[in-house]
């Protein structure tokens, strides 16, 4: 770098620092990702995504920090508009614990996971602060990756 002018040394480890932002942010999936996201409120879930969600906004309050879904019927109504889903990560819809509504999770089902340890594959695809869980949601219950806790 010595023989770099001042200026260019400067814009060269301003470049490498955003890279280097850049790379960092884009690890971590679903920090990415609208469902899954913390909220206090439903307002506060898929503000970005301009068509209408095949369901309402909802933020679960009883899962630590908040977790932004919307209602579905099916797993085709999960990433079912356009800029809903950010990534490949699968999602499905299920009910949780004894609402008698039905959400939209990020699966880490058998199918999806395949042979790797459930929890660790939430917290190396989704977040860092999540678990795999079931659903709770009796006969149609579902493993969905939510936060810890």
């Amino acid at each position: 770098m010595s023989k770099l002018r001042p200026r260019q040394q400067v814009l060269l480890f301003i470049s490498a620092g955003l890279l280097a932002f850049a790379v960092g942010a884009s690890c971590g999936s679903s920090g990415d990702e609208n469902t899954g996201q913390s909220c206090k409120a439903a307002g506060d879930c898929f503000t970005a995504v301009k068509m209408p969600l095949k369901g309402d906004a909802v933020c679960l309050t009883r899962v630590p920090g908040g977790y932004c879904t919307h209602l579905c019927q099916t797993d085709a109504d999960c990433c079912a508009v356009e800029g809903e889903c950010k990534s490949r990560f699968p999602q499905l819809c299920a009910p949780f614990e004894s609402t008698g509504q039905k959400y939209c999770f990020l699966s880490c089902e058998a199918a999806v996971i395949q042979n790797q340890d459930p929890n660790t594959f939430c917290q190396d695809n989704a977040n860092k602060a999540f678990q795999c869980r079931s659903t709770g949601g009796g006969s149609q219950n579902r493993k969905v990756c939510v936060p810890n806790g």
